[in-house]
């Protein structure tokens, strides 16, 4: 009972955490006149605040509300230039896809009209897929932008399950935001990136945020078939229950009994 109640108030804080989360990247991007200011701190200061800071705090997971605020607009002050730099372009050549996209789909252009918007609603899901993975890679990392972008094309396509894992989490995000509204209005952008992010941090492999190296289990001892389901099960519980490497370690070794 005692730890069902501990584990009751974490997950109330995990919520409350990405509600502040969402308030203040609304604040923020208006604070930052839009601009100037939502693809710097709002889009990579949520990111930051997900990967770099909460999810790799293996030991202290209980966030307050203060320390959650002010770790945003930490991120979102260090951001303020390199994010636009790196956003911006990303933004206009996925609103160049997605148009173009949408034209293909608009418009009666014969057979051909359908391998080309087959190809082009292929290519809008790889780059949202790279979007995702960009944004991790680039509060993650202090690299240049060109490594950035290599690096985020080359683990879309070396890390299937891992980009499996991120499309499938938006597509149920999505989903819950498009059958009770009100997540949206709550939860807004900071559920798809806390989202990707665990979906990154379980399975991507990325040097500094890898569970496998912060939350060390006995993958050796594992059966590959049931690796990709326990490594979840054990992060979630982990998360969920508010324990650290420790329980992670426990949760694997009874799932593997």
């Amino acid at each position: 009972m005692k730890r069902f109640a501990v584990g009751y108030e974490f997950l109330c804080r995990i919520v409350m955490m990405v509600v502040v989360a969402n308030v203040a990247f609304l604040v923020h991007t208006l604070l930052g006149l839009v601009v100037v200011g939502f693809f710097p701190p709002s889009i990579a200061a949520t990111y930051a605040d997900r990967s770099r800071t909460w999810l790799l705090d293996v030991d202290d997971r209980s966030w307050s509300i203060s320390r959650t605020w002010r770790t945003f607009h930490q991120a979102w002050l260090e951001e303020l230039g390199p994010a636009n730099k790196f956003g911006w372009p990303q933004f206009l050549i996925w609103a160049l896809l997605i148009w173009e996209y949408w034209f293909v789909q608009n418009n009666d252009l014969g057979t051909t009209g359908f391998a080309v918007s087959g190809a082009l609603l292929l290519l809008n899901v790889l780059y949202g897929l790279f979007v995702f993975v960009s944004w991790a890679i680039h509060v993650n990392f202090a690299e240049k932008l060109t490594w950035v972008v290599k690096t985020s094309l080359s683990m879309v396509i070396a890390r299937p399950l891992c980009s499996l894992m991120i499309a499938l989490l938006f597509l149920i995000v999505v989903w819950a935001y498009y059958t009770w509204p009100g997540l949206m209005i709550a939860f807004g952008i900071a559920v798809p990136v806390f989202a990707a992010m665990m979906a990154i941090y379980s399975w991507g492999r990325l040097p500094g945020m890898d569970v496998h190296v912060l939350e060390p289990v006995l993958i050796d001892d594992m059966p590959k078939k049931q690796m990709p389901i326990r490594v979840l099960e054990a992060v979630l519980c982990s998360i969920a229950w508010g324990y650290g490497g420790e329980w992670f370690y426990d949760v694997l070794l009874v799932s593997n009994a």
